[in-house]
């Protein structure tokens, strides 16, 4: 054990703390710091995380230990619930006994991405360091790769002027502060940059304060689903609707900072970081592409860590009968749901049978706690049920009050009674009956109209046709005439063709639609729908290269329509010499303010540019 070492302060990398032990103890010879400290000459100091911390938690004392180091004091914290539990048990291994696989582990040599050569500091939290400690020090939240910014103070990181790659490879760089700049002379950044950089700077530093075993990739990855089905991005087969996804994403952070970043998503690439991410696959993403993630769902990591993983669109059973009849009535006793799919809406529609026969349905997600007690639909009151109705109907109670009783309405307790089963037998008889009559009337109209097709026919009585076809199929199919063959080939379709036609409509479209007085966002759906032609743009887009190529440079994003419209209330503005304010700007084009705040910029200039052209008019 050491007789004395320099402490970690909060927050401070152990390579920190002991590269002012060794300043501090006297030592020339890192070796001998080395052998000191990790009772071997042949260890190689890392700056983020390091190795032999069983050897150097017993040299430390009884107040540290592996995991209390690795956890407070090493940069693992950033990448910990983004790896799988059992990768969390290698790497800890890994940083007890000689590290060798510790970063391979952690994705950082395969992610490849944001990789800092150099060290950094905030300039105000030097200068707090050297006015409670008397020594500025190297902070863990400021080596983070991807962070710019600092989490404290808002301020652009700024480089400690030693290169440690170029350094050798056992020497500890301790922070001077006569080398360092403590100005708050900053950097320039657009502001879009900056206003990005400074939300994940600060959910980069809630990472570090969180429990390293807390969470892993597997809970993580749910939590994520959880978040993307409350959105309706996930279909009741399970799946991510990735293209909605990607538009989405795409819309919230610009692609130049994706590209600065090293974070741009190739769409096509079926193992984009993006899909990853939203799949339960065995790959690793960098934790700096995860707070980018939540940064597009407009959650920090605190509130991310407080959601509930997902449990599918009606949650974990099992779930309540809600049969008011049963004794069980409310009680969780149904162990599975059977999930379909809404076809107008897409949503998740979920059935719900029970032992008593009492079957439900509603539509999904499950949203509150209170959504589990709601019924959409009732499949089947089952037997219970309708032995329950038979008993009060025997007690004389009145419609109203057996429906109430049952939770149900005055309709269908009518249907259900006694009385029913000789409803259904009239209603037999009457079916019968025009069973008979739409049967003559179907054949005279085939010999009054002897050359008609069946669809012709259909057409014609469609009366006939259809009651035939809801109670008598197999006769009326039986008697139809036999189904036309066609005479002549199917037209192939001159893609070519079509395509220089679409492409013409579209252009002229596009035109009218910049001319409207109350602009409308252009997007495919908008274009195909007006033309008539949304099918063969959705189907056969690679058939049409002109037209899709066309789409691709007039259709926009919620952004880019956003800043068309605003930039269209400038021109108004100053059409009729009004003063242009931005708030007012705002107001008029009904733009959210965290919207805003990222066209704001390209507002700026476009008023700018317009004040400049109105100028030279005026001098002209």
């Amino acid at each position: 054990m050491l007789p004395f070492f320099t402490n970690p302060y909060p927050n401070e990398l152990i390579y920190s703390s002991i590269a002012r032990y060794h300043f501090y103890s006297g030592n020339i010879d890192y070796k001998d710091t080395l052998e000191e400290v990790f009772q071997s000459r042949s260890v190689i100091p890392s700056v983020a995380i390091g190795s032999h911390f069983s050897i150097l938690a017993q040299q430390l004392g009884s107040n540290y230990t592996v995991e209390n180091l690795l956890a407070k004091h090493t940069i693992y914290p950033y990448h910990a619930p983004f790896l799988s539990k059992q990768r969390q048990q290698e790497t800890l291994q890994d940083v007890k006994s000689d590290g060798k696989g510790v970063y391979t582990r952690l994705g950082i040599v395969a992610g490849g991405i944001c990789k800092k050569k150099w060290l950094f500091y905030c300039s105000e939290c030097a200068k707090n360091d050297i006015e409670q400690y008397g020594e500025p020090y190297i902070h863990r939240e400021h080596q983070l790769q991807g962070i710019d910014y600092c989490s404290h103070h808002e301020l652009k990181l700024k480089k400690y002027p030693i290169d440690f790659s170029q350094q050798s490879r056992i020497e500890f760089i301790r922070f001077d502060k006569r080398q360092m700049d403590l100005s708050m002379t900053q950097g320039v950044e657009s502001k879009e940059t900056s206003v990005i950089q400074i939300a994940l700077s600060k959910m980069a530093y809630q990472l570090l304060q969180t429990p390293i075993y807390q969470f892993s990739r597997e809970s993580i990855s749910l939590k994520f689903r959880s978040l993307l089905r409350e959105r309706n991005l996930v279909t009741s087969s399970n799946r991510i609707r990735q293209n909605e996804l990607y538009g989405l994403f795409q819309s919230r952070i610009p692609k130049a900072f994706l590209e600065e970043y090293k974070s741009v998503i190739d769409v096509n690439d079926e193992y984009n970081w993006l899909k990853i991410i939203t799949r339960n696959v065995k790959r690793h993403v960098h934790p700096f592409r995860h707070l980018l993630m939540l940064y597009f769902l407009e959650l920090d990591v605190k509130k991310f860590f407080q959601m509930e993983e997902d449990q599918g669109p009606f949650g974990k059973g099992p779930f309540p009968c809600l049969n008011k009849a049963a004794p069980h009535f409310k009680q969780p006793v149904i162990s599975n749901v059977e999930i379909t799919r809404d076809f107008k809406t897409n949503n998740s529609i979920g059935t719900f049978s029970c032992s008593c026969g009492f079957v439900y349905a509603r539509k999904g997600p499950d949203l509150l706690e209170e959504d589990k007690y709601r019924i959409g639909c009732v499949k089947d009151y089952g037997v219970i049920w309708k032995n329950k109705l038979k008993e009060l109907a025997n007690k004389g109670m009145s419609i109203r009050v057996i429906a109430s009783e049952l939770g149900v309405d005055s309709k269908t307790v009518k249907r259900y009674l006694d009385n029913h089963e000789e409803v259904n037998k009239n209603e037999v008889v009457k079916n019968n009956h025009l069973t008979e009559q739409y049967r003559a009337e179907l054949l005279n109209g085939m010999k009054q109209f002897c050359s008609f097709s069946r669809t012709q026919l259909r057409k014609q009585l469609s009366k006939q046709y259809m009651f035939l076809y809801r109670h008598d199929k197999e006769w009326l199919f039986a008697n139809l005439p036999d189904k036309q063959k066609k005479e002549q080939p199917t037209q192939v379709v001159d893609w070519n063709l079509r395509d220089r036609e679409y492409s013409k409509k579209i252009k002229h479209l596009y035109s009218e639609l910049l001319t409207l007085d109350k602009p409308v966002r252009i997007t495919l759906s908008l274009i195909g729908k007006r033309l008539g032609i949304l099918a063969n743009l959705e189907k056969n887009a690679k058939k049409l290269p002109q037209t899709k190529k066309l789409l691709n440079e007039i259709t926009e994003t919620i952004q880019e329509f956003q800043i068309r419209r605003c930039c269209k209330i400038i021109d108004r503005f100053m059409l009729e010499n009004e003063p242009v304010l931005l708030w007012k700007v705002q107001r008029v084009g009904a733009v959210k303010s965290h919207h805003f705040h990222e066209i704001k910029p390209k507002l700026e200039i476009y008023i700018q540019m317009k004040q400049g052209e109105k100028n030279e008019r005026t001098t002209g």
